[in-house]
């Protein structure tokens, strides 16, 4: 049985607190302000798609009810006109509205307005906001001020091109053929949700669960189509720190190009009512998203990037499930004719599929009526692996999700979480005097579920990815490579088996995965999946490579670095270390054990020894990345700085972490 500990000491505290500071995610109107002004320069400088990014990062910065906001979004709004998103610029004229935008200002907006209605053929509209504006000029009465002849000649200008448009209307557009050839022939399986009636479910002792075709299956055809239960954008590069040499972080990442809810590519986006961080691609995401769960996680928003994404997925999982489902299946794994470590228990068997060959031993994740479905109760018993993990890391896991838990009771968010009531009934934060150290039982129960969902993401984790273009794109030939957007749970996905030759491949839209066959599948053949194309992809080049270079050449050392970035980007540090170390040691041959390029590999291998808690091996390698660093690049060098950070980091942690790990 998986129990969180409940107790922790204060020096743990104090340094998860001294990490959490360093990560801004309130709203900060100075560095509204900063983010407006570095928008108009790059509006000046006509680079309308970097001052949009800019007018959105001060947008978030801005209280809900702030007037300054209104003027963020009017400013987006002339970027959004320049790039010709029109109908886009008219939802952020109608926010700048909305949120009180100046008087005296509107007219200059309006003329906007009806311009982008002009573009999008609604004549009738324009001319009315035309009037409007028109009407607004003469009331202001001072038609002779230079802003108000500049808004005058505007007006008639508008008024001629709407006056041609009336004349000579343009032709009506041919509807497009369709171009989407024939539809998918697609049956649905009746006891795995999403799946193709080719599959069937099965279960032994060597393989576990898996999926097995119970037809012929061609290339292309689809297996499999599921939405993920849970998903957390993963933040992308570093974040703002409010220590740094500039003041605020112009630079983009995941969090600004992608909604938080629906992962949709941003344009401009809605910023959430509480926080600078979350951002979103419509007010309909922002509002369930809000319902759902960020109500709950918008306080504890340094706190949860700090700890990572699989401590955040974690709590939004128990947080969709509802506190009565996870109850329920916390208290049925204590039984012991429903321990969810013991693969054939707890579970109805799939009757209904006697090709599957499950028969009476049970499949587990399935429901009352033996049928699996992308649903908490899936997700719950997927295998945690508890004993393949080390204590320290056990340790560490347990220490995060009761640092979620104590932080929900102290700020008083722990109703949300136990029966999802309404925000206005929610108890008040506590005082420092009705603090206690001691979780409330209930919150122990979603505490034991958290630290269940840290451990299963270590094998069960899906990394949502997307195609981004490298550079800036305006080149003879796009280039482009795949980039982890998201990590998320998919329960029927999870079923598939990994293999390092898979006969499927995985596409993504959103949240949403499609599984389809890569190659033929016969009937009775187990279907895979690789969780990591592009392991298996260096792996082979790593092989062949192998063939004709000898193991010291720089090639194999650059493959071993490639291998280590690949598997530090999915949070597996100690396969990365493991490369980096090969890589280091060919590097060192060829360069030399006080080269700067080995100083580059120490400095990477510090970085990864550093997330990976590894402290002392982090720290004795900092030290000689420092050593060889400061020669090359001189003390002041960027990497010299970070790595101060780091040791200065790790040395502050409390001793009884230390000994721990």
């Amino acid at each position: 049985m998986l129990t969180p500990v409940s107790h922790r000491t204060e020096e743990e505290e104090a340094a998860l607190l001294q990490l959490c500071q360093q990560v801004c995610t309130g709203k900060e109107p100075k560095a509204a302000s900063f983010y407006r002004e570095q928008g108009n320069r790059e509006f000046g400088h006509r680079r309308y798609q970097a001052a949009l990014r800019l007018y959105s990062k001060a947008a978030s910065h801005e209280p809900p009810g702030s007037p300054e906001v209104s003027v963020c979004f009017a400013n987006r709004s002339a970027a959004l006109f320049h790039l010709e998103h029109f109908e886009v610029c008219l939802e952020d004229i109608a926010r700048a509205e909305s949120y009180g935008y100046p008087d005296r200002l509107l007219p200059k907006v309006l003329l906007r307005k009806a311009e982008c209605l002009l573009c999008l053929g609604r004549l009738q509209d324009a001319g009315d906001v035309l009037s409007v504006v028109e009407n607004k000029i003469r009331m202001d009465g001072l038609m002779t001020s230079p802003t108000h002849q500049t808004l005058l000649k505007k007006l008639s200008q508008l008024k001629v091109k709407l006056h041609e448009k009336e004349k000579r209307p343009e032709p009506a557009r041919e509807a497009r053929a369709d171009m989407q050839g024939k539809s998918e022939i697609w049956e649905e399986n009746d006891s795995i949700s999403g799946a193709s009636s080719s599959l069937s479910l099965n279960y032994d002792t060597e393989r576990g669960r898996h999926l097995v075709a119970s037809q012929d299956i061609v290339p292309g055809q689809s297996l499999l189509k599921e939405k993920a239960f849970v998903s957390v954008l993963w933040p992308g590069e570093s974040l703002p720190l409010q220590d740094s040499e500039t003041a605020w972080d112009t630079r983009v990442t995941n969090a600004d190009l992608y909604c938080h809810h629906c992962l949709r590519q941003l344009l401009a986006s809605v910023p959430c009512r509480g926080c600078s961080y979350a951002k979103y691609c419509s007010q309909d995401c922002a509002d369930v998203a809000w319902e759902q769960y960020h109500r709950t996680e918008c306080s504890l928003g340094a706190l949860l990037l700090t700890l990572g994404v699989f401590c955040h997925v974690a709590l939004r999982t128990v947080l969709l499930a509802g506190f009565a489902e996870v109850n329920r299946l916390v208290e049925g794994s204590h039984s012991g004719d429903k321990d969810p470590h013991n693969p054939k228990a707890g579970c109805k068997c799939l009757s209904e599929a006697p090709e599957a060959g499950a028969g009476a031993r049970g499949i587990p994740g399935c429901n009352d009526s033996g049928q699996y479905h992308s649903s908490y109760q899936a997700v719950f018993h997927l295998l945690p692996h508890a004993e393949q993990h080390s204590p320290e890391h056990k340790f560490l896991c347990t220490l995060s999700v009761v640092a979620i838990c104590k932080q929900l009771q102290e700020a008083g968010l722990h109703a949300a979480v136990l029966n999802q009531e309404s925000s206005e009934q929610w108890p008040k934060p506590m005082t420092s005097e009705q603090t206690s150290d001691e979780l409330f039982p209930k919150l122990k129960i979603v505490a034991e579920a958290m630290l269940r969902h840290v451990l299963q993401l270590q094998c069960n984790a899906q990394a949502i990815t997307v195609m981004q273009e490298l550079g800036p794109g305006d080149g003879a030939v796009v280039n482009k490579k795949p980039v982890r957007l998201a990590t998320a749970f998919f329960p029927v996905l999870s079923l598939l088996n990994h293999s390092c030759c898979p006969n499927t491949s995985v596409a993504f839209s959103g949240t949403a995965a499609t599984v389809r066959a890569s190659q033929p599948i016969p009937r009775g053949q187990e279907i895979f999946h690789c969780y990591d194309r592009a392991i298996k992809m260096l792996q082979k080049c790593q092989m062949d490579a192998g063939n004709f270079l000898s193991p010291e050449h720089l090639l194999m050392g650059e493959m071993e670095d490639h291998l280590a970035q690949v598997y530090a980007t999915l949070g597996k540090w100690q396969e990365a270390a493991r490369h980096l170390k090969k890589s280091i040691g060919i590097v060192e041959m060829h360069h030399g054990p006080s080269s700067v390029e080995t100083g580059h590999e120490l400095f990477k291998l510090a970085q990864i020894l550093f997330n990976g808690f590894a402290v002392s091996e982090a720290l004795s390698t900092i030290q000689r990345a420092e050593e060889i660093l400061s020669v090359h690049c001189g003390p002041q060098s960027a990497q010299i700085q970070e790595l101060q950070e780091m040791k200065t980091c790790l040395s502050e942690l409390p001793r009884s972490i230390l000994q721990r790990t």
